[in-house]
């Protein structure tokens, strides 16, 4: 049956010339129907690249806004509307308006992991495998880093020459590994490298061989010559690299690191969407296009 769904997708997405976005951490039979496979801002760049009319994004929904922002003249979809992230929606606009009150004389750096309504009122945007050189390049030395905290953590102990400002957000499903769990991984498997997630607590992120995001990490463990990993981020992660490498051996780092909103997306919420019966289309007033694609620019810019 699962076939068949497949099959019926494929003929639908290109039927109605829609492009389908699928996020790292979906389940590898949504990864089989997708045209592109990746991390959030790489999605949204290939889509503006393509001449769909239409897009479905397999993700949450920032990552369904920075596509419409990069394509505000296509038609971008969410299938399932209650996919949201916990990290991306800690702050409003209200309270970033109060921080940028309280430190006048700091650039605001948003990672891409905030609403498009947050980046509206940042300087500049970031991944978190651009976030390094991109501040290094910024003509401030002060900034203050949003939403989070240990992301942040991780981009001032490479940039000890600016000063920053944290606020105390991030992502729960990353947060939540442990030193004893990391600790208890690596005495379970010794001759495995772990590569972890900046978004994981400092003091784990410590510890690691590699640190990356996630598809620096799937590109590390592709290449290296080591034969067996640890893998400190979300666990479909495990599932996609014993696919594609399955000569190598890979460990989740902890059970639990699942992101319960990327998984809510099934195979069948996909097949819904492309027939119109489920999923919510992406919309944006044209201001917020306008003034949250300002910082996402200026990334681009110091990116080159």
């Amino acid at each position: 049956m699962l076939k068949e769904m497949q099959e019926e997708i494929l003929r639908l997405k290109k039927e109605k010339n829609v492009c389908i976005l699928a996020h790292c951490y979906q389940t590898h039979d949504i990864l089989e129907i997708a045209d592109y496979i990746g991390d959030s801002f790489g999605l949204a760049q290939k889509a503006a690249q393509t001449d769909c009319e239409k897009v479905i994004m397999c993700g949450v929904r920032f990552m369904a806004e920075t596509v419409k922002i990069l394509s505000p003249k296509k038609r971008i979809y969410l299938p399932r509307p209650e996919a949201g992230c916990p990290m991306a929606e800690q702050l409003d606009v209200d309270m970033l308006s109060q921080l940028k009150e309280m430190y006048k004389d700091y650039s605001v750096v948003a990672y891409i992991n905030t609403t498009a309504e947050l980046k509206t009122l940042c300087d500049v945007c970031v991944t978190s495998s651009s976030a390094i050189k991109i501040i290094k390049r910024m003509d401030a030395d002060k900034i203050l880093f949003i939403p989070d905290c240990n992301l942040g953590d991780y981009i001032t102990k490479q940039i000890p020459e600016k000063t920053f400002k944290l606020i105390n957000g991030g992502c729960p499903t990353h947060a939540k590994i442990s030193k004893k769990e990391v600790e208890k991984a690596k005495a379970a498997h010794p001759n495995a490298l772990l590569l972890m997630h900046p978004e994981c607590r400092p003091e784990v992120v410590a510890m690691a061989d590699f640190v990356g995001s996630t598809t620096e990490i799937m590109s590390y463990a592709g290449q290296n010559n080591a034969k067996e990993f640890i893998i400190g981020t979300e666990n479909s992660i495990v599932q996609h690299l014993g696919i594609q490498y399955p000569e190598k051996m890979f460990y989740a780092l902890s059970k639990d690191c699942v992101c319960h909103n990327m998984k809510i997306t099934t195979i069948a919420d996909v097949l819904h969407c492309l027939n119109g019966t489920d999923g919510e289309e992406i919309l944006l007033d044209d201001s917020i296009i306008k003034d949250a694609k300002i910082c996402i620019d200026e990334m681009l810019r110091l990116g080159k």
